[in-house]
């Protein structure tokens, strides 16, 4: 697979940091052209400059994935820059903790926009793009070891990567006439950002009292002994974004070193 990807032209949503941010170099040390697409300017550039630095092709891209008018931006840049769309990871997404019983319908308006609504936007633009540029493509979504179970304090969480599950597979049956293939990473308790913001709302919902208590609570049974970084999902998306996945759509892939096995 040294080359599986040379001149993939690939965006990647949410990648300014954490996971995004790991996909994006990685596949762009397979030869993709990456579209380093957030909604924080800044660190999306920061990001395609380092790939750049290190001799890949990227772009930079501000993009709010709830809005369609800013992902069809984003695909357009895309196109203009590289000439089609080959492959998009739907990868930006929000955490939040609440107790259950306390989840306001902002809190759910939020987390579900980004996290479930931006993806189905992203999924059908980028969906439109790939059948009239002709030649199938690769449609990836971040889902989560949260879209195969449910957890008490991050209810509304998991029923938004329940949601991308779900989108997965509905995708997967739109777009397969076409050769557009749709598949899923859901990945376990991985230290990033998102994790501390998470973390810290265990705190303040005053479930938890010590920093990185709940993160260290959720890794206790990972049967590998360790929790995820970010560099885990790389090899994984390779795959999906590659032709050795050719024949595999439809599926949401647990990623997660044996913490939920499904």
């Amino acid at each position: 697979m040294s080359n599986s990807l040379d001149q993939r032209s690939i965006i990647v949503t949410g990648a300014g940091r954490g996971i995004g941010a790991s996909i994006a170099r990685g596949l762009a040390a397979q030869g993709a052209r990456l579209t380093i697409a957030d909604i924080d300017a800044d660190t999306a550039g920061a990001v395609a400059r380092t790939i750049r630095d290190q001799g890949g092709e990227a772009i930079a891209a501000k993009v709010d994935v709830s809005r369609r008018d800013s992902v069809k931006q984003m695909i357009e840049a895309t196109v203009a820059r590289f000439g089609r769309l080959d492959a998009i990871f739907n990868n930006a997404g929000i955490a939040q903790t609440r107790a259950f019983l306390s989840i306001t319908e902002d809190d759910w308006h939020r987390v579900m926009d980004i996290n479930a609504l931006g993806v189905l936007i992203c999924m059908q633009e980028a969906a439109k793009q790939m059948i009239a540029q002709g030649g199938g493509g690769r449609i990836i979504n971040t889902a989560s070891i949260a879209g195969k179970q449910g957890y008490a304090p991050l209810a509304h969480y998991c029923a938004s990567k329940f949601s991308v599950v779900a989108l997965t597979q509905a995708g997967a049956r739109a777009f397969g006439e076409h050769r557009i293939n749709v598949n899923a990473i859901c990945p376990g308790v991985v230290a990033t950002d998102m994790w501390k913001l998470i973390d810290q709302g265990f705190r303040s919902e005053g479930m938890t009292t010590h920093e990185n208590e709940a993160f260290d609570k959720f890794s206790a049974d990972i049967l590998l002994g360790r929790p995820s970084v970010a560099e885990d999902l790389v090899g994984v998306s390779r795959f999906l974004a590659s032709a050795e996945s050719d024949y595999m759509t439809g599926q949401s892939l647990v990623v997660d070193g044996g913490m939920v096995l499904v």
